[in-house]
């Protein structure tokens, strides 16, 4: 019997055993090269999504007085590092585990908490999942800022990154959940909803959750009253933390591809598109926005916070269609995610609901729109690229000539997910208020939470008036 040595040749085998031997080495080197390839893809989109929480602590610290700056950068600090220890024990194997013996688990999963079976492949996968995760619990924090209490924090932090953000996960990513477009086989609508990157998964459940805990919570005080602006602590922070996330979503984006170089398509190709839409869209809502809110001002404001907050709004838009729609429906989805943006503004006005960052019209409702722009503009070529060329006549997007099928799947996605989230939040910041208490006193409120938990303000700290407009 002829034996392959590491070489692939042996003198002791024939010519054509050698052949085989080689060929067989080569097919055997191509597969671990596609292997490392993917680790390496994966963890590289790791780091750049976990810098995107250096531009979320940069973006929040720029938005709060300085009376709080320690407290929010605490806070951040600890959504990466709660977050890593909620998703290790609970989060991944709710969001990401295979079924066990064939059971069904559309819902949530069930199998390897804490890693235990897990092999050294699935790492860099986690590592990935781990900042999304991150990412879902920072968007409530920003949301509150300000003057909800440290133990409700807590709470919402942990409870949010080991159960209510990783069932939606399972939902719209996991092979087998109920909505996901990867399933084999009873595809919802036939198509599963298209949520490349997160615009339903990450960022509409953060906003949700941030809606309900700025509700509960109530405004800051003076928010509301008129002719006064509450003081921000710098606008150059805010806009650094803006590009760093812009920076952070290509890794955000980019690398949801989980592989790249494949073997079973050209996922580098589907990577670099996903980069230029995300591009595109950012950019475009960006204008957009400041072009709309400059003409809606009295004094036609050319103003940096409706920029960032329209890069941002852009970014959250196209998440969702980032691998499937063309360049120019990128384009249109970031025109109409600034009236997204806008409409959110005015709505959270309207009711009085006090979000110190704007991440609920940013996260919130462009994450609605980022779910449902798929639906219009997604095309059979990309849709081919990035999922399945099989579907991929019935799966366009209604604009592109598909039946509109996708376009349902996704909008029963984003009424699922404002459902579990709603509720699931609202009780918890309920049980919050009647337990640990959900906000600060008035007297930490005016002195700022710095002094009351961490130690006293930043040596840079000088009083900041509030300003009569």
């Amino acid at each position: 019997m002829s034996t392959c040595p590491a070489e692939g040749y042996s003198a002791a085998n024939t010519d054509a055993e050698n052949i085989a031997c080689v060929v067989a080495t080569m097919n055997t080197a191509f597969v671990n090269y596609d292997t490392s390839n993917t680790n390496f893809w994966l963890m590289f989109g790791a780091i750049l999504v976990f810098f995107m929480q250096c531009g979320f602590a940069m973006l929040e610290v720029g938005m709060v007085n300085v009376k709080n700056t320690k407290n929010i950068l605490i806070k951040n600090v600890f959504d990466a590092s709660l977050g890593a220890l909620c998703w290790w024990f609970f989060g991944f194997a709710i969001a990401l585990s295979a079924p066990a013996n064939g059971e069904n688990n559309s819902f949530i999963g069930s199998e390897n908490f804490f890693m235990k079976d897990t092999d050294n492949s699935v790492k860099s996968t986690w590592l990935f999942q781990w900042a999304f995760a991150a990412t879902a619990a920072t968007i409530v924090s920003g949301a509150v800022a300000e003057r909800v209490t440290f133990g409700c924090y807590i709470v919402y932090s942990i409870v949010l990154t080991s159960f209510i953000y990783p069932v939606v996960v399972h939902w719209g990513w996991n092979a087998t959940g109920w909505a996901s477009a990867w399933r084999e086989e009873d595809l919802l609508f036939d198509c599963g909803v298209t949520d490349f990157a997160g615009s339903g998964v990450v960022h509409l459940t953060g906003a949700v959750a941030a809606l309900a805990g700025a509700a509960t919570v109530g405004p800051r005080i003076g928010r509301f009253d008129a002719g006064i602006k509450l003081p921000q602590q710098s606008v150059v922070f805010q806009t650094l933390g803006t590009l760093i996330l812009w920076m952070g979503w290509y890794g955000f984006n980019g690398a949801s591809t989980l592989a790249i170089g494949s073997s079973t398509g050209d996922l580098s190709s589907a990577a670099a598109h996903t980069m230029v839409t995300t591009t595109i869209a950012a950019a475009t809502c960006c204008l957009c926005t400041v072009g709309i809110t400059a003409l809606m001002s009295k004094d036609k404001v050319i103003d940096i916070g409706a920029a960032n907050n329209g890069i941002l709004a852009g970014l959250v838009s196209i998440t969702a269609g980032c691998s499937s729609v063309e360049m120019e429906g990128a384009f249109c989805i970031g025109i109409i995610g600034s009236l997204w943006y806008i409409a959110g503004v005015a709505t959270l006005e309207y009711f009085k609901i006090d979000d110190v960052v704007g991440a609920v019209p940013v996260h919130g409702f462009c994450g609605v729109w980022g779910v449902i722009a798929p639906g219009f503009f997604t095309s059979k070529e990309q849709y081919a690229s990035a999922y399945y060329s099989a579907r991929a006549a019935d799966c366009a997007g209604v604009f592109y000539g598909g039946n509109g099928n996708m376009l349902a799947a996704n909008i029963v996605f984003v009424l699922a997910v404002i459902g579990w989230v709603g509720v699931l939040s609202t009780i918890l910041f309920q049980l919050c208020k009647m337990t640990i208490g959900v906000r600060v006193s008035l007297e930490v409120e005016e002195n700022g939470m710095d002094d009351s938990k961490h130690g006293g303000k930043v040596f840079s700290a000088t009083p900041v008036p509030t300003q009569e407009v």
